[in-house]
């Protein structure tokens, strides 16, 4: 006898299919966790005598002081540590990076802890990254560097794919109160490009080819962002004051 003809005839109910949903939420949050997890171990803050933090090669030389004439710098000359970032307006990570620098220039910079030190490293692939490494010098003619520094790296997927980033970068010279005109003068006659220019061969003269790449003192950065940037400034400021 069929199945359906002996449900009419003895009036039972089809059989219940088992349902996946408890199975569906059990992995769903297992994934969660996982992401979770993953996560607070990719921001979480090491200490500063932690094992796992980069240091210096061995043999390593001191970095060339004398090459941060090329970076644009902000914080006093003799402070005990110095953090240098090779950088890209265009990079989403350093976009991603510029969080960290500003927590840097607030928490370490601003007390004379520490000096930054921002070199441009305009990528080929990245079509408006040079136009941005020079808003950022035309606005450090009016005194306003970091302020468009800061606004780029904010703003970077509104002008990253613009036709005409002259144009967008003046609105915010703009918005900074700086001179529009004289910035607009100044991008258009690329007065800083061979700045940026001269930035970029300090970059390939230290083999330096990825954005961001972030060093403190000579120590290069294996995962920058907050977490290992402060870990090793306080590590380096603490072996500085012994």
């Amino acid at each position: 006898m069929g199945e359906a003809k002996r449900r009419k005839e003895t009036g039972a109910p089809a059989p219940r299919k088992a349902s996946n949903k408890p199975l569906y939420i059990g992995v769903t949050l297992l994934v969660l966790v996982a992401v979770v997890l993953g996560l607070f171990f990719l921001t979480a803050q090491p200490e500063p005598t932690s094992d796992e933090l980069p240091v210096a090669g061995a043999n390593a030389d001191p970095f060339p002081a004398e090459l941060d004439q090329y970076g644009v710098s902000v914080g006093p000359e003799d402070a005990p540590v110095v953090v240098r970032e090779f950088a890209d307006y265009q990079c989403p990570a350093c976009g991603r990076f510029s969080d960290a620098s500003q927590k840097l220039k607030e928490q370490y910079v601003d007390s004379g802890k520490v000096r930054f030190v921002f070199f441009d490293l305009p990528l080929q692939q990245h079509q408006n990254a040079m136009p941005a490494a020079m808003a950022a010098r035309c606005a450090g003619d009016q005194n306003g560097y970091w302020d468009m520094h800061d606004q780029l790296f904010d703003a970077q997927t509104e002008w990253s794919s613009s036709g005409d980033p002259v144009e967008t970068f003046s609105r915010y010279a703009g918005d900074l109160g700086l001179d529009e005109r004289r910035f607009r003068r100044c991008m258009t006659t690329e007065l800083h490009r061979e700045d940026v220019e001269q930035s970029r061969r300090v970059a390939m003269q230290l083999r330096v080819s990825s954005t961001p790449t972030v060093l403190v003192d000579n120590i290069r950065l294996t995962r920058p962002g907050w977490g290992q940037l402060s870990a090793v400034v306080e590590r380096e400021l603490n072996s500085a004051a012994q």
